[in-house]
């Protein structure tokens, strides 16, 4: 499980940073990357990376705000006619349905595969056997959603030692006995399989937060998490202008960490004011409060180790 930054920028595209986009690849997991929102030029960026769009399962947008979801159009399309031919499901806002299909149909762009748009309230908007996705709003003036993914626990792993020192060698009963069954051997011995498999591995929680105004919902959405991405769009001294446009500060997205108890935080959507050594301050105002803390910036990638 990684996290690459495609776009770690606020409103337009800047020399250093482009606009929001992030890519959350589980390779291992399901064979599959999750997009969380696209904007502008997100394609260009994944050109640079060693992300293949038809891999590209699910994205979730945030809000709607175009340095967001401009991108949408021309991934879309390109997906299509790079011979992407599975299913692809976005989940967003309302709203975002009539702006692909509306996007779409001028361009007259036709797509090879199935797209599925979901328009999103509050609840768990994904689940399938390995992971779910669970959707809070936040505080931004327009609907604008944070994310909280989380992979379920494993079963443990099958002590196979165990098995072998009593005679049983390997074979379809090891998949009934790594399930918990009851199993009666050749000698007529019954086992517990649940006695021969270690304890479960415990799941990763990942946490993306879209722009926000400091709120309880992200202290939920990121409670205990692995890591939380959250913006940091402006300095802690300029937390009247993060309060009237909606947004937070390094520091307010230290006090989440904080609060929620997460492992590590990650600061993006930066606003171009900051550019090169002045981003850097943005990191320092955050690991006062909270030291695990790092900055993203394009490109920036950052392993999610499985919890021992």
């Amino acid at each position: 499980m990684e996290l690459l930054f495609l776009g770690t920028g606020a409103g337009v595209p800047a020399k250093e940073r482009n606009v929001s986009s992030i890519a959350l690849q589980l390779l291992e997991e399901r064979g599959a990357t999750w997009l969380f929102d696209c904007g502008e030029a997100t394609q260009h960026q994944i050109l640079h990376t060693s992300i293949r769009p038809r891999r590209i399962e699910n994205i979730f947008i945030t809000h709607l705000h175009g340095d967001h979801i401009f991108g949408l159009p021309g991934l879309l399309g390109s997906r299509s006619f790079q011979g992407g031919d599975t299913p692809l499901t976005i989940y967003g806002p309302k709203g975002i349905q009539a702006f692909i299909e509306i996007s779409l149909s001028v361009s007259y762009t036709r797509l090879k595969y199935d797209l599925q748009v979901v328009e999103i309230e509050e609840g768990t908007i994904f689940e399938d056997e390995r992971f779910l996705v669970i959707a809070k709003q936040l505080d931004h003036g327009i609907p604008s959603y944070g994310f909280r993914v989380v992979e379920k626990d494993l079963p443990g792993t099958l002590l196979v030692d165990k098995l072998k020192a009593l005679g049983i060698r390997p074979g379809p009963i090891y998949q009934q006995i790594k399930l918990g069954k009851t199993v009666q051997l050749d000698n007529g011995t019954v086992i517990d399989g649940r006695d021969f498999v270690g304890p479960p591995q415990k799941g990763r929680i990942v946490t993306i937060l879209g722009d926000t105004r400091y709120c309880e919902a992200s202290v939920e959405l990121a409670k205990e998490a692995d890591v939380l991405v959250h913006e940091a769009t402006f300095a802690a001294e300029d937390s009247a202008l993060a309060h009237d446009y909606f947004h937070s500060t390094a520091v307010q997205a230290a006090e989440v960490a904080k609060l929620a108890g997460v492992k590590r935080l990650i600061l993006t959507h930066i606003s171009s004011r900051y550019q090169g050594t002045l981003s850097e301050e943005l990191l320092e105002q955050a690991r006062e409060l909270f030291p695990n803390t790092e900055l993203a910036s394009d490109f920036s990638s950052f392993i999610i180790p499985r919890k021992k």
